[in-house]
């Protein structure tokens, strides 16, 4: 049975988050400093048959709390470092004293590494460890405090971390704006308008709790291990967006995070990546993805690939529906060309920009040529589905070893 350990826990993106890993079957170390909340949240979940959750009241920013860790931990092959907070106060940086900052700083940057080095004796042979961070990490915040440096901390952190312990997957989670608690405290205090906020996001909309769970699940499954030392931005596209127009509301419902995906595969021969999504049985509706391999293998211009790529797709699909590309690594190059695989990178993020209103998503992987395409199979079925509905614009690398040849 499968362990997971999850930082704030009893409300928001954790509480959703635990939720789905026990009805998949996990068993839970669920921590929180809310006590009753945390009790409540324990007592909802379905039990795993051999071992019962286990419930941490604690305070992440008390060292001697978090150093308690290592007693009765079981062997984990996840944990999540989800706890955090946000400066809700509207004082400006230079008026702020350090004790002011403190706790702050303590949960958001402090606590996920004392959290990993108390649990380190658990944490198996090839652990995920993932880091949830926030778009104020990849941009400034301004009147929110130390936030931003924080959460852009963390991703350093993480990045560091990975490095240094090359046996564990470490990944960084950065939300964009989710409807949890938190986010609706600020829209109360006039902190966040909600319109304005929306108004930054081609896909026209804020997340759902359940969007981030599903985007954790995967990140905490075996299959994330080709990510290592990466950032999933899940943020409706709001991180690769430039411009100065407005992006108008979604008229369109979300569909079902786990609707049965109908996959094309394209540019390439199709049958050793079918497993990705199998057919489904049943006639229904089906989620529509496309992923296309041609740019993985083209001998011209890389850009020219991806926007050939986008031209069939758009004259195929009219919304509600995931284009995901295969792009070679970076290769070694003239100077003078160069610029080829950054431009088509950057053609992703346009297009997903362009397509957001209609709920027409597109993403990248890196990867290398010779990667066998069944140890991308879950990161494939994670991207191209329902489940990551809010994931658009995103160039992901593919640098670890499960996306080598398989053994």
């Amino acid at each position: 049975m499968a362990t997971v350990l999850i930082t704030g826990a009893a409300s928001g993106i954790g509480r959703d988050t635990a939720r789905l890993f026990a009805a998949a079957g996990w068993q839970c170390v669920l921590v929180d400093y809310n006590e009753q909340a945390l009790q409540q949240l324990g007592q909802s979940l379905p039990q795993p048959k051999s071992a019962a959750h286990v419930l941490r009241c604690i305070d992440l920013t008390d060292a001697k709390q978090v150093a308690s860790l290592r007693d009765d931990t079981p062997p984990l092959d996840a944990l999540i470092n989800n706890a955090g907070m946000s400066d809700a106060s509207n004082t400006p940086l230079a008026d702020q004293s350090p004790q002011q900052a403190a706790r702050l700083l303590a949960l958001n940057l402090g606590a996920p590494a004392a959290v990993v080095d108390a649990c380190s004796a658990a944490l198996k042979p090839g652990a995920r460890i993932v880091n949830v961070s926030s778009g104020a990490g990849l941009h400034a915040i301004p009147w929110r405090g130390l936030y931003s440096p924080s959460k852009a901390g963390l991703i350093a952190q993480s990045r560091a971390l990975a490095l240094a312990r090359p046996q564990w997957c470490v990944t960084v989670l950065c939300p964009g704006f989710v409807k949890t608690e938190l986010v609706a405290g600020l829209i109360e205090a006039r902190r966040i308008n909600p319109e304005r906020a929306v108004a930054k996001i081609p896909l026209g909309r804020m997340a759902s709790p359940g969007e981030m769970a599903q985007a954790l699940f995967f990140l905490a499954g075996t299959g994330a291990a080709p990510l290592s030392g990466q950032i999933l931005a899940v943020n409706g596209g709001s991180s690769i967006h430039g411009g100065s127009q407005a992006f108008a509301p979604a008229t369109l419902d979300v569909l079902p995070l786990d609707m049965p995906v109908q996959l094309e595969v394209i540019g390439g021969e199709a049958e050793p990546w079918l497993a990705t999504a199998p057919r489904p049985q049943a006639i229904g509706p089906c989620y529509a993805a496309c992923l296309d391999l041609s740019p993985l293998h083209c001998n011209g211009s890389l850009l020219q690939a991806v926007h050939e790529a986008a031209i069939r797709f758009a004259a195929r699909h009219a919304q509600q529906a995931s284009l995901t590309l295969l792009l070679p690594p970076e290769p070694s190059r003239r100077w003078q060309d160069a610029g080829d695989g950054a431009a088509a990178r950057m053609l992703v993020s346009t297009l997903a920009c362009e397509w957001g209103s209609r709920a027409l998503r597109i993403n990248a992987l890196e990867v290398p040529p010779q990667a066998a395409p069944q140890s991308l199979h879950a990161l494939l079925r994670y991207v191209c589905g329902p489940a990551a509905q809010y994931v658009t614009g995103q160039t992901l690398v593919c640098n670890g070893p499960a996306s080598e040849q398989a053994r």
